[in-house]
């Protein structure tokens, strides 16, 4: 199933495009550009380099969340309009958190991906890594950093991935060898990662009205106006 990925969930902006279990090509950006202004001419760029177009294609995936409100709002507005008007293609939403477990899915064991959400306060999860796939063990949430990682059972290793990954090895588990942070290059949003999940289990297709964002907190014009 040729399938493209979207990410605009974090720092990154990133595209892949896959077909069953080969990675045709993938591209990761910083950028001080918003993603709106780039993700789609980067999903043109992609496919023009593989031969390919937006009528090839099978799937579209794209992160739920959590992550950038306007990022996430971005990257499901971009599959929405693609699917438009082309009810043949699958279009999917993937937890931010699993694919970023699926960057280290070669890891046997937990995987802990953690990403920031202001200070003090992380976005994380517990996923079992086998066989290249993950699991999760625990749902996504919003939760103190020092808490969660204070109470972290690390007497088998764990993999940290994610924004956040490096510090929180430095602070909470400096000395002890069965934390592990996640090579650079896959700590970070990996569009290649919504490819392989979806790939994985083509089920969790959606029809377009229904993909949504998966903040897991309340958005800033919610908070304001729950605070009128």
């Amino acid at each position: 199933m040729l399938t493209l990925g979207i990410d605009t969930s974090g720092k990154v902006a990133s595209c892949a495009v896959a077909d069953s279990g080969k990675l045709l090509a993938e591209k990761i950006l910083y950028t001080k550009l918003t993603h709106s202004q780039i993700i789609l001419p980067m999903a043109e760029e992609l496919l023009r380099d593989c031969g390919l177009t937006f009528s090839d294609l099978e799937a579209v995936v794209c992160a739920a969340g959590p992550g950038s409100y306007t990022g996430l709002r971005i990257g499901l507005a971009a599959v929405k309009g693609i699917v438009m008007g082309a009810p043949h293609l699958k279009c999917a939403a993937v937890s931010t958190l699993e694919a970023l477990c699926l960057n280290v899915s070669a890891f046997q064991g937990r995987i802990v991906p953690v990403m920031y959400a202001r200070p003090g306060v992380v976005y994380a999860g517990e996923y079992e890594s086998r066989r290249g796939r993950v699991t999760p063990l625990t749902e996504d949430r919003v939760t103190d950093e020092k808490e969660f990682f204070e109470a972290l059972d690390t007497s088998s290793p764990v993999m940290l991935t994610g924004d956040r990954c490096v510090e929180i090895k430095q602070l909470y588990f400096a000395d002890n060898e069965n934390v592990l942070a996640a090579p650079a290059a896959d700590r970070l949003q990996r569009a290649s990662s919504l490819c392989a999940a979806f790939l994985a289990d083509p089920g969790r297709a959606l029809p377009p009205e229904a993909l949504e964002a998966s903040y897991l907190q309340a958005t800033k014009a919610e908070k304001t106006h729950g605070a009128k």
